[in-house]
């Protein structure tokens, strides 16, 4: 499909989740905390519904910059559809104003469905390079050093929970010293599951399996060296072997949607990345998926892995 093609097609659906969005607040009546200051009302020459349709177009092409994409893609090829474009300077002030609506949208009408068969697995996010940790200041008191296997890194970890589709049922972000086994994210990215859960020898904890197990989630781990063996279904010890796919999301997820950078400047630009990228591979129209037939053939195997 053309990016352009594409890109109409995704503001169409932003600009009614906004319109429904906005008639809410009205009907709610929300109005800003604080005392009964009159505030300024004046609507800005770029809709929310268009922000956040160019941000998630940044993710979905070829550029490693905003700034060449916007003033060459956005305010050039694109121009058509954008007539009403802002300076660089004044879209990066207000894509931040966005935030809790793209949330919302990313959340309610992007992730996919849990169908009984999930696998989760968290990547890094490095913020900076090992030796400017100690003159980084944008993420000063935010930002941890963690530990992963491909080494020592500061920054954030991105927790996922994916299906056999390919499609993000949830995601959750933490500092980068935060033990993946941490039970308050689990319990938070697994309360819509159910079924069997896939994941790798990180997540091995015998309280996070009981807590899993109480909420109606098997959990599946391969073993270490010096941990017996156990039986389990040929079924599950394939699947098991194909939680490969949420590596390739992560992959997708860093390399091309570039949810991982060290140019940030601030920590709401950061975020809105984040946003960014998860909706964009949510556009993907082709994902990572595994091409499952169950045969119930009542075998058992003996996992020694």
């Amino acid at each position: 499909m053309n990016l352009k093609v594409q890109i109409t097609n995704i503001f169409v659906q932003i600009d009614d989740f906004c319109k429904e969005f906005d008639a809410q607040i009205k009907k709610l009546k929300l109005n800003a905390l604080g005392d009964n200051k009159r505030r300024r009302n004046r609507n800005s020459k770029m809709s929310d519904s268009e922000i956040i349709t160019i941000m998630i177009g940044f993710h979905l092409g070829a550029h490693k910059t905003f700034k060449h994409y916007y003033k060459e893609i956005v305010c050039g090829y694109w121009k058509d559809l954008f007539p009403n474009s802002l300076s660089y300077n004044r879209f990066i002030e207000l894509q931040q104003r966005c935030f809790v609506v793209f949330a919302l949208f990313l959340k309610e009408k992007c992730l996919g469905k849990c169908t009984g068969i999930s696998f989760m697995d968290s990547t890094t996010l490095k913020v900076c390079r090992n030796q400017r940790i100690h003159n980084h200041k944008v993420f000063k008191g935010l930002a941890e050093r963690g530990k992963s296997s491909l080494g020592w890194f500061y920054g954030f970890k991105l927790h996922l929970v994916c299906n056999e589709k390919g499609e993000l049922l949830s995601f959750y972000v933490t500092k980068g010293n935060v033990d993946d086994r941490n039970p308050t994210h689990i319990k938070k990215m697994t309360k819509q599951l159910f079924g069997k859960l896939f994941a790798d020898k990180g997540y091995l904890s015998k309280a996070l399996w009981e807590m899993l197990f109480a909420d109606g989630i098997q959990l599946f781990t391969k073993l270490r060296k010096n941990m017996k063996n156990h039986i389990m279904t040929m079924e599950d010890k394939i699947l098991l072997r194909k939680r490969a796919i949420i590596e390739t999301i992560n992959d997708e997820l860093k390399n091309h949607c570039q949810v991982e950078h060290t140019r940030h400047r601030s920590v709401s630009n950061f975020i809105m990345n984040i946003l960014g990228g998860l909706t964009a591979y949510c556009f993907f129209p082709k994902k990572p998926s595994l091409n499952l037939k169950k045969v119930n053939d009542g075998q058992l195997f003996l996992n020694f892995a």
